[in-house]
C-alpha cells in the first residue's frame, strides 16, 4: 500500500503574514517576458505567494518558486504575471522536495 499524495514538500514551514494561512501548494514557474523584463522586486512584495527567482538564460527568462495558499491563489500569480507583461508562463507543481543524502564516508585502509 503507498501512501497518499501531498503536494506539500518534505521540510515545509509555514509562511509568516497570518496566522492559519497555510501556504501547501508549491509550485515553479518558468516564464518568458517580453521586451521589457518584469520587475521581480515588486511582484515579490506585491505575491507573498512569490518565494524566490533565478533570471535564466535558455528557453525561459525567469523561473519563480512560489508557495500559494492554493490553487485561486496560483491563478491569481498567473493573472498578475500576465498582465506584468510575461509572453509566456509555464507552471508545474511541485510534489515533494529532494535533499541529498549524506554520503557514509569509509575509512581509507
Amino acid at each position: 500500500m503507498t501512501a497518499p499524495l501531498h503536494l506539500v514538500p518534505d521540510g515545509f514551514t509555514p509562511a509568516p503574514g497570518g496566522p492559519g494561512q497555510v501556504r501547501a501548494l508549491h509550485a515553479v514557474a518558468r516564464i518568458n517576458h517580453g521586451p521589457v523584463p518584469l520587475d521581480f522586486d515588486r511582484l515579490a512584495a506585491e505575491f507573498p505567494a512569490v518565494r524566490s527567482g533565478l533570471a535564466l538564460a535558455g528557453d525561459a527568462d525567469l523561473e519563480l518558486r512560489l508557495a500559494c495558499t492554493g490553487p485561486e491563489e496560483l491563478r491569481a500569480v498567473s493573472a498578475a504575471l500576465h498582465r506584468a507583461g510575461a509572453t509566456k508562463i509555464r507552471i508545474d507543481l511541485v510534489l515533494r522536495a529532494l535533499t541529498p543524502a549524506p554520503v557514509p564516508l569509509r575509512p581509507v585502509p
